[in-house]
Order: C-alpha cells, then structure tokens, then sequence
C-alpha cells in the first residue's frame, strides 16, 4: 500500500518546515502488499534548524571504527547543548540485534545498519524523504543514495531513502612493499594471474601470502573480490537488492569461489583463520605479517601508521589486463529510528556530517573514505603520497569506471551470521567446493526473500 504524508509547507526565515502526520511515514510508504501498517506516532513538524534546548542522543555504532567517537566529539564543541552517548557491538552481533534495537522502548537514535531488511516493512526507520527535500539532497550523486533506499515491495536501489552514511567506502588489496621489495615484487599486479604469482613466491620464501580472518566473516573481503572479477556486476546487484529472479548462484561467482578454494588448498591463508578476528588480522597486518591484505580504505591512516612507507594500497585487479575494475564500496550507512524522539536533531547530524568542513575532514583523516555530499563541496585535504591519497584516488577510478558493488554481506538481514559465515569459515579451510558455498548461501538467501 501507498500513503501519502501530509505536508504544509512553510518558510521560517531560510529554513524550510514541512510536517509529517506519523513519524513513521517510513513504513507506511514502504508497507508490502499483506503487511500491517505500523502504528502512527506522535506528529512531527521537520525543521532543518537546530534547536537551542539540550538534547541527549544515542548511537548505536559496530566495534573497531571510532569515527562516531570523533564526529560526536566535534559536533558537541560546534553545538553545546547537544550531547551523545555511543554504544558498540560486532558488526555480526549489530546486524542481528538491530530489529530488537529498533523496536524497543528506547531505541538509539541513530544505529549503523548495514542491511535494511525487514525493519522498513515494520516500520522500525524513518523516512527520510521529507528531510531530502527539506535540506536538497538532490544536489548529491543519485548513485551514491541509491543502496540506501528501498522501494515498496521491498527492493533496494529505488523507492524512498531510509539511510545515510558517515563516509562511503572503496574496498582493495594492502601490499607490504618491504616483504614485496625481498620477494623482487616492485610493483602492484595487474591481472588475477599476477596476483597469483606473487602469492606463489610467497608461500615458496615462507612469507604468508594473504593475512586474513574469518573468525567474524571478513575473509569475505576476499571472497566477494575475486567473484568480483568473474560475475556480471548488474546481476551480482540485482542479488543483493534482492530483485525477484536474480540469483547468487552464476558461473562468475562459482568460478571466483573456486578461485578461493584454490587458494586455500596452497596454504596462502593463516592456518588458524577461523580463530582469526578482524582485529586480530589488522594488527597482525600492520605488524609486519603476510604479502597482502584485502580490506577497506577506513583502515589506510592505521596501516600507514603502523607501516610507513613500507605499504602501498590498490584495486584489486581484473581477470584480463586492461580490464575494467570492480570492487566493493558502499555507504558506512546509519538509519534513523522511526521512534526517535529527537528526529530533526538527528537529521540536523547527518547533513552536518556531509556538507561541514571539519566533518568531511574528519571522515577523510579517520577512515580515508569518501565524505560524500555534494559534489560541489571542496574536498578536504590529504597528505602527499599517502594510504589515503591513494583511497581517494581509487575511489574516483572505480567511479569512472562504474565499477563500484555493495557488500553481499548487507544484502539480507541474515544472511551474513546465518549463511556467509558459517559457510565461508568452510570454504576457506578447505573443506567445501566454490560450487557448494555459492549452493549453500543461494539457499539461505531464498529461505530469507521468500517468494521474490
């Protein structure tokens, strides 16, 4: 069913006003055919001006990204009377307990929501549409909104928008140049079959090829990249925003799942990976320890840090030389909940994320992402020659190349703990095919879509 919100538009000075009946209108635009609609909550008028009064708000935020700390921190110093408090869980143990959150009496304001999943069904996020028009976020790139809406019928990538990001993110290999420089590797590989080879020489000097984990899933930066490499990346989107008809289970993903399984059977993985975190693998990288890593740009100023010149960062390389990119980026996405008593305040933070210049820096310096916004917007600086620098630049050539995919983790609110995991702790020991892990999670994700 569709509902209009109603609306009366007013100007107050330069701020525009516009008033939503239900706080919820998220879910009663976004009610799939059958589905209850969820009960209207009290009516708010959305102001895009910031109010004077104190204000507590909480955020629901995944371990070991401490850029909320620094946003929050910043926005207090600008504004006082505006306070928070943030609370962290594992991205694993977030993503399954966000409805509970969502739904409770006290839900946090804001919460990092990698998968929107059912919560738009049951009215759990707020619509943010209002708020779109209110502060012209048309300015922004349409792409860079497009994982964060949903439609009616419950599909990602159109429809009405129910999330933002605190930087959006570029996914890639880490290289440690002092291991490679001993190895007579002097520069990145191009095609997967570089790649290889420089593995290879690794694991023959006694060099871990890839550090990597798979305690909490993230040997999945892995896993995903190389499928990357192979599948048509239009229907590898149609998967994830869970069209009706598309399917996990393509040659391109079997093939880089087999690619893996190869991978795994050489030994270039740490034999104890299931036993490793992401923590646990990231301070093991920045200490010296395997010939690469795959993982995001939000890690560049700590691998800098840690390794110095030693490291260099770069796109995962296509199949054949000169081929196109593909990688994994998408929105550090947050959705606001439908309950919050302090919407506009919240929304007041998220625009102030993308279009303040200390903001965007602090997204740049903490997590090397993107800050997003509008385009028009100066881009803060970086330093000459830096981890970051390189993650800008990645990010623009992924941009020019339309090479950019979402996390297939995000692409149901289940299928990261229930299938992906479990499944991907298997394939990376060695102990299922590529053929069976696709199988295998192409099965979860149609006990989680249903019918679609």
């Amino acid at each position: 069913m569709t509902t209009t919100p109603h609306r009366r538009l007013r100007r107050s000075g330069p701020v525009a006003l516009l008033a939503i009946t239900g706080l919820a209108a998220a879910a009663l635009t976004a009610c799939a055919p059958g589905a209850a609609a969820p009960a209207a909550q009290n009516d708010v008028t959305v102001s895009t001006e910031l109010t004077s009064d104190p204000v507590e708000l909480t955020i629901a935020d995944e371990t070991g990204f401490p850029v909320t700390d620094k946003l929050t921190e910043e926005f207090t110093k600008q504004h006082p009377n505006v306070t928070f408090t943030i609370t962290r869980d594992t991205f694993q143990n977030l993503t399954a307990n966000a409805p509970k959150l969502l739904a409770s009496a006290t839900p946090p304001d804001l919460i990092r929501l990698p998968t929107l999943g059912d919560t738009v069904r049951d009215g759990l996020v707020a619509n943010l549409d209002p708020y779109f028009d209110a502060y012209g976020w048309d300015a922004w790139p349409a792409s860079q909104l497009a994982p964060l809406r949903m439609s009616e019928d419950g599909i990602r990538g159109s429809g009405s928008l129910y999330q933002l990001g605190l930087g959006y993110s570029i996914t890639g290999i880490y290289m440690n140049d002092k291991l490679a420089a001993q190895l007579g590797i002097d520069a990145p590989p191009q095609t997967l079959a570089e790649l290889e080879d420089d593995m290879a020489k690794a694991k023959a000097a006694g060099i871990l090829p890839i550090m990597a984990g798979d305690k909490d899933g993230v040997v999945n930066f892995v896993v995903q990249a190389a499928m990357n490499q192979y599948v048509d990346k239009d229907q590898f989107l149609s998967w994830m925003f869970n069209e009706p008809g598309a399917r996990y289970d393509e040659e391109g993903n079997v093939k880089g799942a087999e690619l893996v399984r190869k991978w795994a059977d050489a030994g270039y993985f740490p034999s104890d990976i299931n036993a490793i975190d992401y923590f646990t693998f990231t301070s093991r990288f920045g200490a010296g320890e395997g010939l690469f890593t795959f993982n995001g740009n939000w890690e560049a100023a700590n691998y800098q840090k840690a390794l110095g010149s030693d490291v260099s960062f770069f796109l995962v390389p296509p199949a054949e030389a000169g081929g196109d990119h593909v990688a994994m980026g998408a929105a550090n996405s947050f959705s606001v909940a439908a309950k919050s008593a302090h919407l506009n305040e919240i929304v007041y933070f998220l625009n102030w994320v993308h279009t303040d210049p200390t903001a965007r820096q602090i997204i740049v310096d903490v997590t090397g992402a993107s800050p997003g916004g509008d385009p028009s917007l100066e881009m803060p600086k970086v330093e000459s020659g830096s981890l970051i620098e390189d993650a800008l630049a990645m990010s623009a050539q992924i941009g020019a190349e339309n090479g950019q995919v979402d996390f297939m983790a995000n692409t149901t609110a289940g299928i990261y703990a229930g299938s992906i995991i479990p499944e991907s702790q298997l394939l990376v020991t060695s102990q299922i095919t590529g053929k069976e892990f696709v199988d295998r999670v192409q099965a979860f994700y149609e006990k989680e879509v249903g019918g679609k």
